[in-house]
């Protein structure tokens, strides 16, 4: 009796081995089992999309794991899919407050922030078209303001508060439309589609190109504080090891001239400095002094 139950124990365990092997249980980063890098629209998707693949097939050339490109229709997307359970994207990039939601919401730490225009900080601007007659915050009373996302740092948080600082009601004194993404927001202005809006600085030389005029046609009425820059986070409980492996990696690609292009591609980056959570807590202190929680800010 007791040869024939450790036959059938055998045989289960094998089963078991088995099943294991077969795609589910590949360990985290195989060709079956890709590590899912989420990011957010900050600038137009398919722009977006073409620099993240192209960092992940340097990626995969440098560490051997393989990645697979999630861009999310909007900013909350990515931190839902982070905070997920289970994860449904291992790593992101996450604007300021959307790693800052993800971080108090779930863990997600950084390990990475983004290098533009030699500082890892940058600021938001409220712009407006030059025919709109708005030339000062207090003028922006009765206006259509356009932002890129509910949760875009330099496209809505920040400047919210500067608005609010100025006496503008940002719940009744405007019309706020989102517009899907910075790029948008400049167009919108320029168009005269929106009398206003926020940005990144300086997002209108993303639209250059298309409309040469737009420096002049949209003016740059006010610029916010400092803000961390967004960069590259893991969910918590990332094997150390295999996290230390991608950050050492990124860092060694964004020293090359093909590694250069591909992340100015995606999120116009010049390079990456390794930085943990504590570098946002500047971020985190204007919060406090605003008087406003994350909570408050989502709604």
């Amino acid at each position: 009796m007791r040869k024939y139950l450790f036959a059938l124990m055998s045989l289960l365990l094998v089963a078991a081995i088995g099943l294991t092997g077969c795609g589910g249980g590949a360990d985290l980063g195989a060709e079956d089992n890709p590590i899912v890098w989420a990011f957010v629209p900050s600038g137009e998707t398919q722009t977006v999309v073409t620099g993240a693949e192209e960092i992940s097939a340097l990626l995969t050339e440098e560490t051997g794991l393989y990645f697979d490109v999630l861009v999310t229709t909007e900013y909350a997307g990515a931190v839902e899919a982070m905070c997920a359970d289970p994860a449904e994207a291992q790593m992101g990039s996450l604007n300021t407050f959307s790693y800052i939601l993800a971080n108090e919401r779930c863990g997600v730490e950084t390990e990475l922030v983004a290098v533009r225009y030699g500082s890892p900080t940058y600021n938001g601007q409220i712009i407006a078209n030059v025919d709109s007659g708005i030339q000062s915050l207090e003028d922006l009373e009765g206006a259509t303001f356009c932002r890129p996302d509910p949760l875009s740092t330099s496209g809505w948080i920040i400047p919210m508060l500067t608005m609010r600082a100025a006496g503008i009601d940002t719940a009744s004194d405007i019309e706020v439309v989102d517009a899907g993404s910075h790029d948008a927001v400049v167009a919108a202005v320029y168009s005269g589609d929106c009398d206003a809006g926020a940005t990144f600085v300086d997002a209108r030389g993303n639209i250059e190109e298309d409309s040469p005029d737009v420096m002049e046609v949209v003016q740059v009425i006010e610029t916010t504080a400092d803000i961390p820059n967004d960069g590259v986070q893991f969910i918590p409980g990332m094997d150390e090891e295999l996290k230390s492996q991608i950050v050492d990696a990124l860092v060694a690609i964004s020293e090359t001239e093909e590694g250069k292009e591909a992340l100015d591609t995606a999120y116009s980056w010049a390079g990456l400095e390794e930085h943990g959570d504590d570098f946002y807590d500047p971020f985190r202190q204007v919060l406090e002094a605003s008087g406003m929680s994350i909570q408050d800010l989502q709604e």
